[in-house]
């Protein structure tokens, strides 16, 4: 009898057993993968999330499949690479059948109340509703980022977001388990307010006047030359064109990076209330904390301002995530995998214990987390693709451990990249067509290819696409400085 007795208490107290987890994801806007003081930037300060990595895990290694706002948002909800999502003559709308099962309407089919505030963006069938897909949801958006508040005052976006996170966990039990994404705007560009610094890059009043006294180091890749090098249609690019709006002076340059530094530390802060809040409720203990962003992006680098082509600075991203559950010789870790963007929902649904779509293609994070390995081999590779906005800017391509490949397909012919990260870890030399590397060329491009056919194939010709909106970029004409 004492030994059943045992084995039941045993039993019990496993994670089979144990309640649902609380899930609070935040995510970030326009945030490159090394502006957090925990992945070693020498200027920006984020202390929260620095704490939430050195309790949890930090993703060193975090990429997107597609950067750009929007379909890196359906990418997340969905759990599918755009080209497995997306309406092909409607790009970038989401088919229905994909919008039917994002993640939050599995989470509530599993009794979370789900929560989402602040940016939405994702541009769903006809028809859809973001309202009705979570038991919370208010889209907050920026343009302007200060909102006038009833007593006139003035307040930033990323401060009405964490107003919500508060008000929302404050309202919750134990009873229940809830996912709450608070989706910052911060720290995209203001696209209609060129003024440098508070015009360009507004920040919460929390942060006024830090990085002041600091002078910003000029872009590690900033020479004119590593720009000059890239073919025309780069140079013609959106990422040009944006690069004139905040860094082609050295003033504009400095008050601008200053600018952006402070959005990223607003939000840390904004964090800091909301995980304050989640304490005071007594729900701290059982909630897993995720901070991500929805794309890198060009501070100068390259001479480019944005994101969307295929360098580094566009898909890497940060990626912390903290579950008080771990054991603390498990904390503070920092994963050397590939992860992605499109890995979150399925690891989202496996805390849960919620059926995971069939559709579904990435896959959990839960096993590297918790320090077990995975069941299977992990990735070595990831496909990679940017299927909106003007034809400058549409690829597709691989990445791996040693060699990046991307193919701008609408350009005539198509202009193919092969970068060997080995000999250059800048991605300066194109060795697309260098005879010694032919056979990775051949390699990637049977990839890319296996990749891209597994997922529906090649796009319809451009003008077959339907209308391809989005971030402004097909109602602004060329305006690049010369």
């Amino acid at each position: 009898m004492a030994r059943l007795l045992i084995v039941v208490l045993l039993a019990l107290s496993s994670p089979l057993f144990a309640a649902p987890p609380n899930i609070l994801f935040f995510f970030a806007d326009d945030q490159r993968y090394d502006t957090l003081s925990c992945a070693g930037h020498p200027i920006v300060q984020t202390p929260t999330i620095d704490k939430l990595a050195a309790d949890g895990v930090r993703f060193k290694n975090a990429f997107v499949t597609t950067s750009v706002c929007w379909v890196s948002r359906a990418v997340l909800f969905t759990g599918q690479w755009a080209r497995s999502h997306v309406q092909r003559h409607a790009v970038p709308q989401v088919k229905p059948d994909a919008a039917a099962t994002i993640y939050p309407v599995q989470l509530r089919k599993a009794g979370y109340t789900t929560a989402h505030f602040g940016k939405w963006h994702f541009k769903g069938p006809d028809g859809f509703k973001p309202e009705q897909q979570f038991d919370a949801f208010e889209q907050i958006g920026r343009s302007p980022y200060l909102k006038t508040m009833p007593d006139g005052s003035k307040k930033h976006e990323t401060d009405i977001i964490c107003d919500r996170g508060v008000d929302f966990i404050k309202a919750q039990s134990k009873d229940k388990p809830f996912c709450m994404q608070l989706s910052f705007n911060a720290a995209h560009a203001e696209d209609n307010d060129h003024r440098p610094g508070v015009g360009l890059y507004p920040w919460p009043s929390s942060t006024d006047g830090i990085y002041e006294d600091r002078s910003i180091p000029p872009p590690r890749l900033g020479d004119p030359a590593i720009f000059e090098a890239h073919p025309q249609f780069l140079k013609d690019s959106i990422n040009r064109q944006r690069w004139f709006w905040g860094y082609d002076t050295p003033e504009k340059y400095q008050t601008n990076v200053r600018a952006y530094y402070r959005m990223i530390s607003g939000i840390d802060n904004g964090i800091a209330r909301v995980l304050a809040a989640l304490k005071q409720s007594g729900l701290a203990d059982n909630t897993i904390i995720v901070y991500s962003a929805d794309n890198g992006y060009y501070l100068g680098d390259r001479g480019f301002q944005g994101k969307w082509s295929h360098f580094e600075e566009s898909l890497r991203v940060p990626m912390v995530i903290f579950d008080p559950r771990l054991p603390k010789e498990k904390r503070g870790r920092v994963a050397e995998e590939m992860v992605l963007n499109v890995d979150l929902p399925a690891t989202f649904l496996s805390w849960a214990g919620a059926p995971r779509p069939d559709a579904y293609e990435g896959r959990s994070l839960s096993t590297i987390i918790e320090g077990q390995g995975s069941d299977k081999p992990w990735r070595t590779h990831f496909f990679c693709e940017h299927l909106d906005l003007p034809p400058t800017l549409t690829w597709e391509g691989i990445r791996d451990s040693r060699y990046v490949y991307a193919r701008y397909f609408d350009q005539q012919p198509a202009f193919e990249f092969l970068h060997d990260l080995e000999q250059d870890r800048n991605e300066l030399k194109n060795f697309a067509s260098d005879p010694a590397h032919a056979d990775a060329l051949n390699k990637m491009r049977a990839l890319c290819d296996a990749e891209m056919n597994a997922r529906g194939g090649a796009l319809p010709p451009l003008g077959q696409r339907g209308p391809q909106k989005g971030e402004g970029a097909a109602k602004k004409k060329k305006k690049a400085a010369k």
